[in-house]
This record gives C-alpha cells, structure tokens and sequence, in this order.
C-alpha cells in the first residue's frame, strides 16, 4: 500500500514522496472478537517479529495488526536505508519533526483501523519509533486532524508507548488551546505510557517528560511506567502490565 504526500517547495513546485509500506501480519483473536490494535514495532524491524510475541499474550479478544514500515533513507543512520515510521536524526522528542512522514505512517494506520466492525474498540500500540509514531496518531486523534490539516476521523479507545518519545511535542500545547473539542477528547483517551530507566537508545528522561507534555495538555487518563534496569528491549513484567491496562481499560470480558 502506498501512501503520497505533497509539501509546497520553494515557489509554486510541489514535491511529493510516495511511501510503500511493507507486509502487515494480523493476528486474529481466539476469543470473541472486541479490540482491535495496530502494533507499530521500532526503527529497523518488521511487523512479523511483533505478531509473534503478540501472539502469546493472555488476550483472546484482541485481533493484532502489524505493519511494516516503508524503507526508507533514515537521517539517524547517515541516509542508510530501512524501515521506519518516518525519517528521524535524533531518537527523542528534541529531533526535527518528519511531518509528512508522521502524517503518512499515522493515515496507514488510520486506514488499517477503517474497515474494522462498527461495535469494536480501536487502539494503537508501539515500540520506540513505533510508539512515536502511536502517540502522533493519539494526538491526530484529540485534535481532529493530521499535521496537514486533513481530517482524522478513527475513535481511538486506548494508546500504548513502549521505549518511546512524542513528536511535535513544541507545539502541541498551542495546536490544543485553540479547541475546546481537543481538551475533551484529551481527558477521556486513555494512554499507557511504560520506560526502562536503563534504556540507552531512546533515553528514560525522553519517555518521562513526553509523559509530563501529554499531561501537561490535558490527558488525564495517562498512566506511566518505569522499568529499574531494563533497557531498550520489552521484559515478560512489562508485558503482563500492558496486558492487565488494556483488560481494564478495553473492558474485555474474556473467552
């Protein structure tokens, strides 16, 4: 699937990327199906080696899509190509921000969510840029639109960041201020945010104050976790945590 994005260059040229997004693999619920949830793994990976950790979770409710990333050249690597959610030269919440980048992994996403059964519940998840990239869409979501300005109409029900960071986190307070709407929805989206105080590609201190940011603006169902010695990877407790948050916050009923 490709997804084509236009900015205005400099006069009247318009330049356009085309993203072309790997295989997404779906992992279909064993249970009744109530909750669907796009998983978005980190800078370099693949869906595949998500859906099989996924897969063994205590969920039968749960329907899991994971995408692939486009490969692209990735500014972080010196221009080296591979999969990534968008083009990235710092892995934190300082870093530019890839806005057509961001708005195209969060419309594929967007997408992917579209043709699920009315009664379902919606949410997104990640890992790293994953999580970025799911906490973008969260904030898509609050404010009713893309960077871009286009619509964004999926009812997220619940977000979840692992090892991550919030793009455009300098503006959003701004962006919010101007709907009354965007406060409300803020309030009543649950976000589980979880970091190792070990982690050091995407730095504890980059999870914790996009925590305080998304706050700080109005989300007050957020709720952040930290890991004494885990690094940038997952740990089978973190695992249980995300499973336990989404039980509640989904309100699964079980087989």
């Amino acid at each position: 699937m490709s997804y084509s994005g236009s900015n205005m260059g400099s006069g009247s040229r318009t330049t356009r990327r085309t993203f072309e997004y790997g295989r997404t693999h779906v992992v279909r619920p064993k249970g009744k199906h109530q909750a669907t949830i796009v998983w978005l793994h980190g800078l370099g990976d693949k869906g595949s080696s998500w859906s099989q950790l996924l897969e063994t979770l205590p969920l039968p409710n749960i329907k899991w899509i994971c995408p692939t990333a486009p490969t692209r050249p990735v500014a972080i690597f010196g221009g080296y190509s591979c999969t990534a959610w968008f083009d990235v030269g710092d892995l934190s919440e300082d870093a530019p921000d890839d806005l057509e980048g961001l708005d195209a992994s969060a419309a594929h996403v967007a997408n992917l969510l579209s043709t699920e059964p009315a009664d379902i519940k919606l949410g997104i998840g990640g890992f790293s840029m994953g999580a970025a990239t799911a906490l973008y869409s969260a904030t898509c979501r609050i404010l009713g639109q893309y960077g871009n300005g286009n619509p964004y109409s999926v009812n997220l029900s619940a977000v979840v960041g692992l090892s991550g960071w919030l793009p455009c986190s300098r503006t959003l307070k701004s962006r919010m201020e101007r709907s009354h709407e965007a406060a409300r929805r803020a309030a009543s989206l649950p976000i589980l945010l979880c970091h190792g105080l070990g982690d050091d590609v995407v730095a504890y201190r980059h999870g914790e104050r996009s925590a305080q940011t998304l706050n700080s603006v109005g989300f007050r169902d957020l709720t952040f976790r930290s890991y004494n010695g885990l690094g940038h990877y997952t740990v089978p407790e973190e695992m249980d945590e995300v499973c336990n948050w989404l039980m509640a916050k989904l309100g699964l009923e079980g087989l």
